[in-house]
C-alpha cells in the first residue's frame, strides 16, 4: 500500500511535465520550423557552450554553426537548392553533424545511407534517391568506389570527399571538399527562412537486407515534434546535460532521439563511430554524460560485461531509446542506478509515437494517437475477421496487431515509394473510408498501476516476415530471395530464433540440398558478399522437405520452436557461423552447450 501511495504522488508530480506535452500540436505546414531553425535559435542562446565531443575534437555551438554555414554556402554555389537530394555516406563524426545542418539550412534533403552497405544495396539506395550530389567520408570511399560504374552520380564535381585524419588522400573520381570552402562565409543564410515544417528534411532507409531498403520520409514537422517531446518529456534535459550517443546518425534513433534532442535543449553530445562496451563507462565519466540514447542490444552488452569501477556512481541518470526487453529492464536499472528509462516506440515510416513519459517499468508508454489492437493469426500472417467480416479487437492485456488511425494528429508520411506506402494502409476498419497504418507489430496493453487514466502498452513481437537482430530489422523474404540464388540451395525458408542472453532473434535458414557435394566455402563467401552482417543467417538447418500452408506459404512456426536445438530437429544437421568466423561449421554438442549457457558471444 505504501508503494502505491508513493507511486501516486510521484506520478502527480510529473503533471508539470506532461500537461504541456499532451497539449502540444504539430507545427503548421507553412511555419518556419526546421532542425536548422531550432539550431540557430539554440546558437543564439548557448553559442559558447560545447556542443560536440568527438575523439580529440571539441566544437561549440557557434563553431558548428559557422562550419555548417560555410558548407551551406558552397552547396548553394554548386547548384544545390530547395528539395534537392544529397547523399550522405559517412561514419559518425563532427563532419556528419555539420553536413546535415548545412543541408537543412538550404532546404535540401539529406539522403542518409547505412554505412555497412556495399554492392547492390548501396547502389539501390543511391540510385533510387535520385540525388544531385554525394558527400562521402574518406573512411567509406572504398565502398563507394566499388559501385561507381553502377550509380547515377558519375561526375567528379558531384562527389565531395571529406577527409578523415591524415591517413587518406582524395581519389581522382571525387572533389576534396574542405579546400573548396570559403572561410569568410560564416553568416546564416537568408534562404533558411524559406524552409518550412512540411518540407522533407531526410530520407532514412529502413533496414534493407538485399538491396531493396525503403526510404522513409522525415519532414521537418516530424523531427521538431519528436525532438521537443523527447527532450522535455523524455530526458528532461537542459543546457547543462551531455548525451552519450554511439548509435549511427543515419538512423532515426541516433538522429532524432539523440542529436536533435540535444539541439532542442542546448545540451552537449559525445559521439562515437561505433559502440564499445569496454570503453563505455570510462567515456561516460570522462565527458560527464548525464543522458544516454540506446537500443536494447547496447544495454544487453553492458549488462553482460564484468563489473567495473567506472560504472559505480556513474553520471548517467536518464536514457531514451527502444528495444529494451522486459527481462533485462530491472537488472539494468538496478545495476547502473539509472533513474529514468524512457522507452520509445514508433516506426520510421509510421504516424505515431509511444513514449514512457511516466517512467514506468517494461512499457513503451502511451500515445496521443488513436490506436486499435486486433487479433492476428501469426501462422497465416493475417488479421482475423468475424462472421460479419470485421476485424476483432483483442481483450485487455492480450497481444494483437497494432493499427494507428491516420489523421491530422497522426500524419502518415510513408516512403518515397507510393505503392509501398499504400501497402501499409488498411481501410474501412471501423467505418467506411477510415485509414489506418499497419505497424506490423504485436502489441498489448499492460497494467502499470496509477497512470492518470492513460493506457500503457508493451511491445511483444514483430509479425510476418521480419525479425530484429543487432538492432536492425531483417526481412526473411528478402534474405531467402538472395539465398535462393545460390545454385546448390533448393528453396530457403528464413526465420528468427532466440539465443540465450541475446536481444532480438538470430537469423536461421532451413533448406534442402545435397550435402555430399555442397560447397560450404563457396556458400559462406556468397553469404558474406550478398548480405549485410546483421542479415547473414547464424544457423543453417538441412531439411528433407519444407512444409507449406494451404495458401502455399512456407510454414515457420515449428521451425522457430525447434530452432537449432539438437534434441528437437528430428536428426537434421545444423550448421553455425560462430562469432568472428567466416565459414559455417557443423554444430556439435559441446558448442551447443556453450550457446545455451549464453557464453558464445553472439
Amino acid at each position: 500500500m505504501f508503494k502505491k501511495i508513493m507511486e501516486f504522488f510521484r506520478v502527480i508530480g510529473d503533471l508539470k511535465y506532461l500537461i504541456p506535452l499532451l497539449r502540444y500540436k504539430f507545427p503548421n505546414p507553412d511555419d518556419n520550423a526546421s532542425l536548422a531553425h531550432s539550431f540557430e535559435e539554440t546558437v543564439t542562446k548557448f553559442g559558447n557552450n560545447n556542443f560536440i565531443y568527438f575523439e580529440e575534437e571539441i566544437w561549440t555551438y557557434s563553431q558548428t554553426n559557422d562550419a555548417s554555414n560555410k558548407l551551406a554556402h558552397k552547396l548553394v554555389e554548386d547548384g544545390v537548392g530547395h528539395s534537392d537530394r544529397v547523399i550522405l555516406f559517412m561514419e559518425n563524426r563532427s563532419d556528419y553533424i555539420i553536413t546535415i545542418l548545412a543541408l537543412n539550412k538550404i532546404g535540401a534533403i539529406g539522403v542518409l545511407i547505412n554505412t555497412s552497405l556495399t554492392g547492390k544495396p548501396l547502389i539501390h539506395c543511391i540510385n533510387s534517391s535520385n540525388s544531385k550530389k554525394c558527400i562521402v567520408g574518406a573512411e567509406l570511399a572504398s565502398s563507394l568506389e566499388g559501385v561507381l560504374d553502377d550509380i547515377n552520380i558519375d561526375d567528379k564535381s558531384n562527389i565531395y570527399w571529406v577527409e578523415d585524419g591524415d591517413n587518406f588522400s582524395c581519389p581522382d573520381w571525387a572533389s576534396n571538399l574542405k579546400p573548396l570552402l570559403d572561410n569568410s562565409k560564416v553568416n546564416n543564410l537568408a534562404i533558411t527562412d524559406k524552409v518550412t515544417a512540411k518540407d522533407t528534411a531526410f530520407f532514412i532507409f529502413t533496414s534493407g537486407t538485399t538491396g531493396v531498403p525503403k526510404a522513409a520520409l522525415f519532414p521537418n514537422s516530424k523531427i521538431i515534434a519528436a525532438s521537443i517531446n523527447i527532450t522535455k518529456g523524455g530526458y528532461r534535459m537542459d543546457d547543462s546535460d551531455c548525451m552519450y550517443n554511439c548509435l549511427p546518425l543515419y538512423h532515426s534513433t541516433g538522429l532524432m532521439l539523440g542529436l536533435c534532442a540535444c539541439v532542442q535543449a542546448g545540451a552537449a553530445t559525445f559521439i562515437r563511430r561505433k559502440f564499445s562496451a569496454s570503453a563505455f563507462w570510462k567515456e561516460a565519466k570522462k565527458f560527464n554524460t548525464t543522458a544516454f540514447v540506446y537500443v536494447g542490444e547496447l544495454c544487453r552488452y553492458l549488462s553482460f560485461q564484468d563489473p567495473t569501477d567506472e560504472e559505480v556512481n556513474n553520471p548517467i541518470s536518464k536514457m531514451v531509446g527502444n528495444g529494451l526487453r522486459p527481462d533485462l529492464w530491472d537488472s539494468f536499472r538496478n545495476r547502473f542506478s539509472v533513474e529514468r528509462i524512457i522507452e520509445i516506440y514508433g516506426a520510421s515510416e509510421g504516424n505515431a509515437l509511444f513514449m514512457n513519459l511516466l517512467n514506468k517499468d517494461e512499457t513503451i508508454g502511451m500515445t496521443n494517437a488513436r490506436v486499435a489492437i486486433f487479433e492476428y493469426d501469426v501462422a497465416e500472417d493475417k488479421l482475423v475477421k468475424n462472421e460479419d467480416g470485421k476485424y476483432i479487437e483483442v481483450e485487455e492485456n492480450q497481444p494483437g496487431l497494432l493499427l494507428v488511425e491516420i489523421g491530422p494528429n497522426a500524419i502518415y508520411n510513408g516512403y518515397t515509394d507510393k505503392k509501398a506506402s499504400e501497402e501499409k494502409v488498411i481501410t474501412n476498419v471501423f467505418e467506411e473510408g477510415d485509414r489506418w497504418f499497419n505497424t506490423g507489430d504485436l502489441i498489448k496493453t499492460m497494467d502499470v498501476g496509477f497512470a492518470l487514466g492513460r493506457k500503457h502498452y508493451q511491445f511483444v513481437d514483430r509479425v510476418g516476415d521480419t525479425f530484429r537482430w543487432k538492432a536492425e530489422n531483417v526481412s526473411t523474404n528478402e534474405v531467402a530471395e538472395i539465398l535462393n540464388l545460390y545454385d546448390q540451395v533448393n528453396m530457403a525458408n528464413v526465420y528468427g530464433v532466440k539465443i540465450p542472453k541475446s536481444e532480438g532473434r538470430a537469423g536461421m535458414v532451413a533448406f534442402n540440398c545435397s550435402l555430399d557435394n555442397f560447397n560450404w566455402g563457396s556458400f559462406s563467401s556468397f553469404v558474406s558478399e550478398k548480405l549485410p552482417s546483421y542479415a547473414q543467417p547464424v544457423f543453417i538447418r538441412i531439411i528433407e522437405e519444407l512444409e507449406t500452408t494451404g495458401t502455399f506459404k512456407l510454414k515457420k512456426n515449428d521451425l522457430r520452436d525447434e530452432a537449432y536445438h539438437l534434441d528437437k530437429v528430428k536428426g537434421d544437421q545444423i550448421f553455425v557461423k560462430k562469432p568472428g568466423q567466416n565459414s559455417y561449421v557443423e554444430l556439435d554438442q559441446d558448442y551447443y552447450q556453450i550457446i545455451e549457457s549464453g557464453h558464445a558471444g553472439f
